[in-house]
């Protein structure tokens, strides 16, 4: 699977990165496991820097359909993507647009920015 993610409970963070080329399964599975794990209330990073997207727009409805479906069972965690490439932050913006949830989303081309970031998300203890 492209998608290796980690999470840490003590930090309420997940990690994701991404390598080769990318489909709506495997970003399907990711979000499976995130659900499981039940830590979609986590900050999040999704770091796509070493990967190909192979998504189309119906791909992209159907990722935006679930995170809204998602979203309507809790609580959602800030997450930021991390996409370097001009694919990779067009879909990016486009999966932001299509994944409406009450929580913040930003787009990075850097991964330590996208930290710092998250970092000033932090929740409260």
């Amino acid at each position: 699977m492209p998608i290796h993610w980690t999470i840490s409970k003590p930090t309420k963070l997940v990690v994701a990165v991404c390598k080769g080329t990318l489909t709506r399964k495997d970003i399907e599975g990711y979000l499976d496991a995130v659900v499981v794990a039940d830590v979609m209330s986590y900050r999040k990073i999704f770091d796509t820097t070493h990967a190909e997207g192979d998504l189309s727009d119906d791909d992209m409805m159907a990722l935006g359909a679930r995170i809204r479906a998602y979203a309507t069972t809790g609580e959602m965690g800030p997450l930021a993507i991390v996409a370097s490439t001009p694919q990779n932050f067009e879909r990016a913006h486009l999966f932001s647009a299509l994944a409406e949830a009450r929580r913040p989303i930003k787009i990075f081309q850097e991964l330590h920015e996208a930290r710092q970031w998250l970092d000033a998300e932090a929740p409260a203890d």
